[in-house]
């Protein structure tokens, strides 16, 4: 395709009052128009083609696309231009996409050096699942600035985009670097568990509690126990993922940070010698995969979390927590991700629980609406604002009263920003081992 610029438009524009004026001065005048109409022409096509030609511009197999959500990602494609012929000093260029990748609209330009150029595009994916980069559109100008030359590929270049494991990687190495769990110490990972294990002389700096007093007062010497680090507890990831929870907050669905934490608990947990599952769950339970063990269980727990698609149906809780405390044969920790958007469905929520709180122990972990509590610290303006922080203020009001009734039930809470609840569900699952609540 070829098409005139911004400049050729100007000058083209730029004759036609001048041609007006000789016209009407002279009766041989009006030929002037025409004239500077076939001169621009003239000068557009000679322009066209010393820019290179469009047959000779080739496009680079493109390389696989590796997309995780919410992970910003750059994707990269290299035109050449035929060795013969003239080529431009610089390129534009534009990439479609499917939605989900949020490729950036705006044009890319590059230079053309030894007669390629590379073209980057940015993108942070919004939503996993099977996307692609579509069309590849290249133009470049002459060397007069006048006509605009363009190419059209057609990419069709798979993207899916997962689920973001670096961000997994990079929080587990931060947590787990220096033994986050039990240490390099034998004393710490002797005192995690409470299952007895041996007497030994106390020393300075250790538990006082762990004095056996009638052994000391026996053998006239402070004695303390030693316990043997306690494993092979089920904990088990019960991820809501119905129509509220792919809602986004901070730009990423609540459904693909709730994964993304329950992997990173995942890791920690088959570290330190407990089983990990996932129970995914909206209108019915999805997907299940039990408890596993050992750390090549990770790997299972990944592809099954890949698996977890977007819902468009309302949570139904008794179904779900009836289902799973049915397939629970032993005493396990559950981790519920959810939000509490609906009275209603807290209520039906609620009395379910008591049945699972019976028999195991319940953790609740869940994202804070900072778009809610924006809305009820904002100063208003217009009368409409303070409608907002008033309707802000109920549904905040209303999910404390949710979370202050768990409580009281006896359920653990986790209540964080989103950015931070990998590291606040590491720190609540340490806190319940260390209380010996397993």
């Amino acid at each position: 395709m070829i098409y005139p610029t911004r400049r050729a438009v100007m000058v083209m524009g730029v004759g036609a009052p001048v041609a007006l004026l000789a016209g009407v001065l002279t009766p041989a005048g009006w030929l002037a128009g025409p004239i500077w109409i076939l001169a621009v022409f003239a000068l557009i096509a000679i322009d066209a083609v010393r820019a290179g030609s469009r047959t000779g511009l080739s496009l680079d197999a493109p390389e696989p696309v590796r997309a995780a959500v919410g992970r910003p990602g750059v994707t990269g494609f290299i035109v050449r231009f035929a060795s013969k012929g003239p080529a431009p000093q610089t390129v534009e260029a534009a990439a479609s996409a499917d939605a989900r990748l949020g490729l950036t609209t705006a044009s890319r330009q590059a230079k053309v050096e030894d007669r390629s150029a590379i073209l980057t595009f940015p993108f942070t994916p919004e939503r996993r699942g099977t996307a692609e980069f579509e069309n590849l559109w290249v133009r470049w100008r002459g060397p007069l600035g006048l006509a605009w030359k363009q190419k059209i590929f057609s990419l069709n270049l798979p993207a899916p985009v997962l689920t973001d494991l670096q961000s997994v990687r990079d929080q587990a190495v931060r947590l787990f670097a220096r033994d986050a769990l039990f240490g390099a110490k034998t004393q710490i990972e002797m005192g995690e568990g409470s299952e007895f294990q041996s007497l030994r002389d106390y020393q300075a700096g250790m538990d006082r509690r762990a004095i056996d007093w009638k052994q000391s007062a026996r053998h006239a010497a402070l004695l303390a126990k030693e316990f043997r680090t306690e494993r092979n507890h089920n904990v088990i990831m019960a991820l809501d993922c119905g129509r509220a929870a792919c809602e986004p907050v901070g730009g990423v669905p609540r459904i693909d940070r709730a994964i993304n934490a329950a992997l990173l608990l995942s890791y920690a947990c088959l570290r330190s010698g407990d089983r990990a599952g996932l129970f995914a769950f909206d209108s019915a339970p999805r997907v299940t995969t039990g408890a596993l063990g050992g750390l090549n269980a990770f790997r299972s727990l990944q592809a099954v979390a890949g698996r977890i698609d977007y819902s468009t149906h309302e949570t139904n809780y008794t179904l779900a927590l009836s289902t799973l405390s049915g397939q629970l044969q032993r005493r396990s920790l559950v981790v519920v991700f959810t939000d509490f958007t609906d009275s209603t469905a807290a209520e039906l929520m609620i009395e379910s629980l008591g049945r699972l709180l019976r028999r195991h122990l319940v953790l609740f972990v869940v994202m804070r609406d900072e778009e809610l509590e924006s809305l009820t610290a904002a100063e208003p303006q217009e009368p409409e604002d303070v409608a907002r922080a008033v309707v802000a203020g109920s549904l905040l009001r209303e999910r404390d009263v949710v979370v202050s009734r768990l409580r009281r039930m006896g359920a653990h809470i986790v209540d964080t920003p989103a950015d931070r609840i990998g590291p606040e569900v590491i720190n609540a699952y340490l806190d319940l081992k260390r209380r010996d609540l397993l």
